[in-house]
């Protein structure tokens, strides 16, 4: 039986989920995911071999992560998109204010606008995973993975048509069918979310072959390893 890897980027409804064969040879399925639970149950039933995922995993309790350094250096002029993890301690925080607020009470730093923007899956992630089960599940950075891809940082913005072409340009060399799904619209979603998930999914076959790189590697206090992949 051909082993699959999955892959999530989150979006406005939930997740996007690629699951492509670990050896690369195969077809490509896209689907939207309202929660974790379908992915969960995969790798656990082993229908998945691994996962990857764009949201931390292992949260420091008083800074920040190592590993979010050594991303944003690598990615060069594309380092904005790597905002620093929240501390463990702003993971019950409801309101912006108050994320902040416990955030400078504990780092001396206020959380960012986009860190808590994702908070409510950062929780969903940290409910659902531990050190056993990190074994097949990890975190990925997609334009870490598509530094790693091309051997460059990107050159434009995601959003941007010459940023979207570079990727779907770096994505045609390892899937096949990346243009038939980047044509396809799906329901909540934004179309980078899909170009996303490819490329997180290139990094779980990477994990899954161990022929990965790893930035960062640091434990929190749950055990949890606060590392990317790529």
């Amino acid at each position: 039986m051909t082993k699959l890897v999955g892959s999530l980027d989150g979006c406005r409804v939930g997740w996007v989920l690629v699951t492509t064969p670990a050896d690369g040879n195969g077809t490509s399925e896209v689907t939207v995911l309202t929660d974790l639970a379908p992915l969960i149950a995969d790798l656990d039933s082993g229908r998945l071999s691994a996962a990857a995922i764009d949201i931390p995993i292992g949260l420091s309790p008083t800074d920040s992560r190592p590993c979010d350094f050594e991303a944003r250096k690598l990615i060069g002029d594309r380092r904005s998109s790597v905002f620093p993890a929240p501390v463990r301690g702003v993971l019950d925080a409801q309101s912006y204010e108050v994320a902040c607020e416990k955030s400078r009470s504990i780092s001396g730093k206020a959380i960012s606008k986009q860190a808590f923007a994702i908070l409510p899956k950062i929780r969903e992630v940290d409910q659902l995973l531990t050190p056993e089960r990190q074994q097949s599940f990890v975190e990925v950075h997609p334009e870490v993975s598509f530094t790693i891809l091309v051997g460059r940082p990107m050159s434009h913005h995601k959003r941007r048509p010459n940023g979207r072409a570079e990727r779907l340009a770096a994505l045609r060399t390892v899937f096949d069918d990346v243009d038939h799904y980047a044509g396809q619209r799906f329901p909540g979603t934004q179309p980078d979310d899909v170009l996303d998930a490819f490329v997180a999914a290139w990094s779980a076959r990477r994990w899954a072959t161990r022929t990965h790189r790893q930035l960062g590697g640091d434990l929190d206090g749950r055990g949890l390893r606060m590392e990317m992949i790529a």
